[in-house]
């Protein structure tokens, strides 16, 4: 079978693919699994209550249910939700938007997909290129692009504290100097709250990027996934929602309990939309219907984000707060740094100590049930092989919602491992 360029890059192995197994294939049975990787989020029965009841209100509600799925949205999404969104974020934020700035697609995964490629690539005879100017970033990026070779990053700055923790922060003068040296970049791209880390950029490091992507014409393209006002899973008091017509914002309901519904909004300038709207028409027909139908009265009541700040929020925050506790208690007495968890549902672990790669760390720890994600696959778009930073191959993410016992466990199998590759 011979594929084609675009086959051959897209269906060849990726780390989002071997994270995504790792998720949904089994251990062997005999094997107690810790599940500390992928990005599955957990459930809160709160969220889950609401929408319980709204597709208890559909089912008996005559004939809503079967008009729901038996018919296509416009490929811009179902008009109701669409209303209902841009009428929350006119009311709530004071945001300049109407229907024609949202565009609704089968989760932020394919928004994303959609996005890196209608901004890099071939245009026009040249290559145009995506930067990333907080490395490292998200995983589920790394190999979006269709084109090769097409993602530029700028490493990160790290600060690191007394008390074992770190913190990324943009080097702001390498994004604005690469930025003035290389106008082939067709936008700027970014998660916030950052996955893997839980970096959440503040305020002003938002708004400088905004005002660098109007200065040279291009996008500021912010995943949303983790962020504010839903399902707001962010633990720091300088950050807030922010978007102008510079920003392209994409949203998410995964994390807010709808992962298996795949449902993603961008809000964005109004060309941006509407070519979202016309890729998704040729890509999918239509994005899923169901997330829009269940969530579109908690939306415009405002009953989803009142859920999202005192119930997802604070079960969230419990919950790192227990895994940094684990942290602490195993990994006494040797070399470690924890990133602050400021966000996202991740706790971001760095071994400055650890003699192998990451990669090797990881498939020793999958032997003992325990799954977590090497780090290398969140440093990518350097000309440079391997990734020039110190953090690279020495770093796991670990997803901290799952049981506390087995995060506990999990979290202690890890350190007694590390102790004996230190």
């Amino acid at each position: 079978m011979q594929l084609s360029d675009f086959g051959k890059k897209l269906t060849s192995r990726s780390g989002i693919l071997q994270l995504m197994d790792d998720i949904g294939r089994p251990l062997p049975a005999s094997l107690k699994t810790y599940p500390l990787g992928g990005g599955n989020p957990a459930r809160v029965k709160e969220t889950e209550a609401l929408y319980r009841r709204e597709m208890e209100r559909i089912l008996s509600t005559d004939d809503e249910f079967e008009n729901i799925i038996s018919h296509y949205d416009a490929p811009q999404g179902r008009t109701k939700f669409i209303e209902a969104v841009a009428s929350f974020f006119r009311k709530e934020y004071g945001w300049n938007i109407t229907e024609e700035n949202i565009a609704v697609t089968n989760g932020s995964q394919s928004a994303m997909f959609y996005l890196l490629n209608l901004f890099s690539g071939t245009a026009e005879g040249r290559k145009k290129t995506i930067l990333f100017p907080l490395m490292p970033e998200y995983i589920g990026y790394a190999d979006q692009g269709i084109e090769e070779d097409t993602f530029r990053s700028v490493a990160a700055k790290c600060t690191y504290y007394p008390d074992r923790t770190m913190k990324y922060s943009l080097d702001k003068e390498a994004v604005e100097k690469y930025l003035c040296e290389h106008d082939e970049v067709g936008a700027i791209a970014l998660s916030r709250p950052t996955n893997p880390s839980g970096n959440v950029l503040t305020d002003d490091e938002i708004n400088m990027l905004s005002s660098l992507a109007h200065m040279h014409s291009i996008p500021l393209i912010i995943d949303n996934a983790y962020g504010l006002p839903f399902p707001d899973i962010i633990f720091t008091d300088n950050a807030a929602p922010i978007w102008n017509e510079d920003i392209v914002l994409s949203m998410s309901l995964s994390k807010i309990g709808l992962p298996a519904i795949r449902t993603g909004i961008i809000i964005a300038r109004k060309e941006i939309a509407t070519a979202l709207s016309n890729l998704n028409a040729i890509a999918a027909l239509a994005s899923c219907t169901m997330g829009q139908v269940l969530s579109e009265r908690l939306i415009a009541s405002g009953e989803l984000v009142k859920a999202a700040k005192e119930y997802v929020r604070p079960f969230y925050k419990a919950k790192a707060e227990k895994a940094e506790s684990c942290i602490r208690k195993y990994f006494e007495g040797t070399e470690y740094y924890i990133h602050k968890i400021e966000g996202s549902i991740f706790l971001w672990l760095y071994l400055p100590s650890l003699k192998i790669p990451t990669l090797e760390f990881y498939s020793l720890l999958m032997d003992k049930g325990v799954v977590t994600v090497p780090g290398e696959y969140f440093f990518f778009g350097s000309e440079s092989k391997p990734y020039p930073h110190e953090h690279y191959d020495k770093c796991l993410r670990l997803n901290y919602s799952g049981p506390d016992d087995l995060t506990d466990e999990g979290i202690r199998l890890i350190s007694q491992l590390y102790r004996k590759y230190s």
